[in-house]
This record gives structure tokens, sequence and C-alpha cells, in this order.
């Protein structure tokens, strides 16, 4: 069977794995690879922007701090301190690039500065956007650059199956060796060897039954590292955005919390304020606590939804700053410019993820996660809005940098085909759709926004009954795309299980019933898991 091989394997598409293989495609083949099309991952639709500090009355030290407060005392500083320092020059690469941010008096051809807008958590305008369709404008940007370059090569529509290690194919040392694909549209299997590997595939809030993410968040960088033997860190933290539009038909649509930056208000059905009721910010408090607020003012009133008003701003300005929520809300029968919206807290982001350093190194030689998959540091407890795309822009860069030199490492060894000749098609698919289901209720009902022991305990003991009848399906049933998900959403299931029953205590978007307070007796520390077959890397 042929085998694929390149120098870098990059699995993942979005802003993270694009900017990488672009910084190294100048001196080495690179093989990138994406389950969907490369615009259904996250980074596409990110609405909100990129936070640098490009005001000359901000500081690096200012935004240093607000991401430090917001992540709730277990922020890395030096992490905090990298990420910060390198923001400009990460938008200037945006922008030699061809990333045109919205500027003062309208788009980038128009000239003037840029436009800097405000989001929970920023003590200063910081937020660097293209109108309300960031994502949108960096991910096609670097498609296309990334399309366009002759030593990158695209694979769409192929699901990484999982990592290949020295260890696991029986050759001495221990690295990565590449990853086995599947091919989502001849439902086959290959073997991609690579000198590098970089699991660039985002989150895992697809584990939800409610979110903002599209259908490719299902955490398959988190549990593939797991399984190769990564520790994980901080799985409990799971980012709730406070406000997607509420609608049967629009699924998750996010409403950006640039809109709050603008002064939106959030109100109760009967049309009164209530968030500085939480908070002395208000409707720019950090994400977790205007989550935790609109849920708890859910349950008090025993409402499906609470309302963003941005009314009372001037209609032209509504339709320039945010014109495709302008125009997807009046699409389902709302008129921002005129009446408030129904919005709903929903699953947004993965602050946790696989242990890396400055580098993108994780405990595996040979293998790099960047982006949403991977725990830098940088997010603490709490991710403060607009450090996402900015974290998958500097950890890229620092990445290709640590790759670059590595000049001395040979190209792995032809490596085991993948074997399909034990198992059959499945009779049964039901199954895999059920579990699908099941996993993403009663993680909603059970690990969401406000958690207790009582229900982190049932959760554990369903998740153990999913891990064993999926472990079985997959032993006995030719792999498909669903199938690959579901096993990695359980297993992340489990990590987010597991990491918020070890913490006592609330801290950032992790809320429990059972220990309301922090614990101020002990250091603050992360959550660190460790899988039976780690080995720690010299």
């Amino acid at each position: 069977m042929q085998q694929l091989s390149c120098d870098v394997l990059i699995i993942g598409g979005g802003a993270a794995g694009l900017s990488l293989a672009l910084h190294l495609a100048e001196k080495h083949h690179i093989t990138l690879i994406s389950k969907g099309n490369l615009t259904e991952g996250s980074t596409y639709y990110a609405q909100g922007g990129i936070a640098a500090v490009m005001d000359p009355e901000d500081s690096f030290e200012s935004h240093i701090a607000d991401t430090m407060n917001a992540g709730a005392g277990l922020c890395d500083p030096v992490v905090a301190r990298h990420t910060v320092v390198h923001a400009p020059e990460a938008i200037k690469w945006l922008i030699g690039n061809g990333v045109n941010f919205t500027r003062e008096s309208g788009r980038a051809e128009d000239g003037g500065s840029y436009h800097l807008t405000r989001e929970g958590g920023h003590g200063h305008r910081r937020i660097l956007h293209a109108d309300d369709a960031t994502g949108q404008a960096v991910e096609s940007t670097l498609q296309q650059r990334v399309q366009e370059h002759p030593n990158i090569t695209v694979l769409e529509q192929h699901n990484a199956i999982d990592l290949v290690t020295s260890r696991k194919v029986g050759l001495p040392g221990h690295r990565c060796l590449g990853a086995y694909i599947l091919n989502r549209q001849t439902n086959h299997a290959v073997v991609c060897r690579a000198r590098f590997t970089v699991l660039a595939t985002g989150g895992a809030s697809k584990v939800y039954l409610y979110t903002s993410n599209p259908d490719t968040a299902t955490g398959d960088g988190i549990a593939m590292a797991w399984r190769a033997g990564c520790r994980i860190a901080n799985m409990e933290f799971n980012q709730f955005h406070p406000t997607c539009l509420y609608h049967p038909q629009a699924k998750s649509f996010l409403i950006t919390e640039a809109m709050r930056g603008e002064g939106a208000k959030l109100l109760l059905p009967d049309g009164e304020t209530f968030m500085q009721h939480f908070d002395e910010r208000a409707e720019l408090a950090p994400r977790d606590i205007v989550a935790r607020a609109i849920d708890h003012e859910m349950k008090r009133l025993g409402c499906d939804s609470l309302f963003l008003d941005i009314s009372h701003r001037p209609a032209a300005f509504i339709t320039q700053h945010f014109p495709n929520i302008y125009k997807q809300c009046l699409a389902f029968g709302y008129d921002i410019t005129q009446q408030p919206i129904p919005v709903v807290p929903a699953a947004h982001y993965t602050c946790g993820g696989v242990m890396t350093n400055l580098d993108g190194e994780t405990d595996i030689p040979g293998l790099y996660a960047i982006g949403e998959t991977a725990f830098t540091g940088l997010h603490g407890a709490n991710r403060m809005a607009s450090n996402s795309l900015l974290e998958c822009l500097v950890f890229a860069k620092s990445t290709a940098e640590h790759i670059e030199r590595q000049e001395n490492i040979a190209a792995p060894p032809k490596l085991p085909d993948w074997d399909e000749s034990r198992v059959t098609d499945s009779d049964e698919e039901v199954v895999v759709t059920h579990n699908w289901h099941e996993l993403r209720r009663f993680m909603w009902d059970y690990v969401g926004i406000v958690r207790t022991n009582k229900r982190l305990q049932r959760a554990e003991r369903r998740v153990q009954l999913l891990q064993r009848e999926i472990d079985e399906y997959y032993g006995n049933f030719r792999i498909t795309s669903d199938l690959l998900e579901l096993r990695n959403l359980v297993q992340v299931a489990e990590l987010i299980i597991t990491s918020a029953i070890q913490r006592k205590e609330s801290r950032g978007l992790h809320y429990t019933l059972d220990y309301p307070t922090l614990d101020k007796t002990k250091p603050a520390c992360n959550t660190l898991l460790t899988p039976t077959n780690f080995i720690r890397q010299s």
C-alpha cells in the first residue's frame, strides 16, 4: 500500500495550522490535512477579532495584566508576556499576507488608522477586526496563500485516526513518526510518515449539546495525544460564550462580544438590565461571569432565553460595525437596529489541552500542538476575549522556528499499513448516533456552566459505560468519520469530568455549588492528567 511522506504533517486547517504551514513552506515539504473543507473549522466562524497593543495609550503591561486577571490566577506569566509582546508582529504578518482589518474610516482601501474595539476583560480598546467576520477574513486569506504555495499539499476531507509513535510500531526510541489518516471520500486509511507532526485540530466544544462551534470541534488532537502518551491539563475549564442567538433554525449563531463592547445591554424578559447586580463591569465582565449570570437568571425565571439590545445606537453605526450579524438576525426575523434579540450561552472554547512549552513541543519528541488543541498556560482558568486567534498566530511562529532548528532529524522508515483484515462493516450505525446524542446531553446537564459533585459522579458513570461500548464497536467494525469523532469526544469527555472532579473549588470557568469559592488554603495550581503510558521527554 502506498504511504504518504512529508517533512511536516499538520493536522488541522484553522489559523494555527495554516500559519504554521506558511512559516515553514520555504524550506520544508508540508502535508496539511483537514477533516472537512478548510472553511469548516472554528477560525472561519470567529467574529470578534485579535487582541494586540496597537494604541499608543495602551501597553504590553496592561494587556498582560488583563489576561492574567481573566485567567483567575492560573495564567503562566512567562507565556502571557511572550504572547502579548509578539502580538503586534503577528498582526503585521497577517496584514502583509493580505488580511484587511477594518479602519476608522471604513475598509482598508479607504485609508485611516485601524479601528480598535473593546471586549470583556480588556482595559483598553485593542481588538483589531475585519467588520464582524474576522475569522473569515483570516481563514480565507491564509487558505489562499497556502493553496498557492508549491511546497504545501492540502488534503481536505481527511480524518486523522491516531498518531504513530516508534514505541507503538516496535521501533527503538520514543518519537512521533506520523499518523494514520482516513480518506473520508474513499473510506480507506493510509499512513503518513513525517519528520515532525503538529496537532492543530482545535477544541472540543462539540462534546456539549449547545455550542457556537462547527461540527469539527470534536477534540481529535487532544484525544490522540492522550492515547499516544501526552499529559493533558486544565480540561475542566470550558468556556461558554454568553450570547448565541436563540432561534430553532439558527442552531448556535454566535453574537460577538464586541457588540457588548460597543454598548449593547443584556436584558431580562421585562426589559430590565441585570448585569450590574453580578459585577461592577456589567456587560464588560469576563465571559465566565456573564455566562453564569445569564444561566442564573434563566433558571430563576424559568425562561428559555434572555435578550441583547444594541438598538439604542444609531442604525448606521450598527450596520457598519456588525453587517453580518445584522444580516443573519434579519433573516431570522430580528432587526437589531430596532429590537433586542434572544440569546443563550453555548459551549465555545476549550481552555485546557495538550501540554506544551513555548516552542509548541509536547511530551513526545517530534510531536507539537498549537492553537486551541494546546495547553500553553496563556488562558489559565478563563480565556480572555480575542486572545485565541492571537495564540494561534504567535505559537505557530515559535513552533516553526523550533522545527527549523531541528535539521538533523531523519525521515522515518516505512511504517506498518493500517490493518482492516479483522473488521467488518457495521450493521448497527444507530449505536453511534444514539451514543453521540446521549454524550452531549449528559455533558450539558451534568458538566455545564454550573456543576455539583453529584452531577459529576453521574456523568463519570455514564461516560465509562459509553467508553466500553465504543471501544468494543471500534475493535470490531470498519472505521468511519462519525465513529472516529465519537471515540475522541468520549475520551475528551472523560478528561473533562476527571479534571472537574479533582478541582475542589470554584475558579474561573469551573463553578461548582459544592465548593463555591476559591480554595485560599492552597496555592493556585493546574489540573494535570497523566496517561498510564506516559514517558517524559528527555
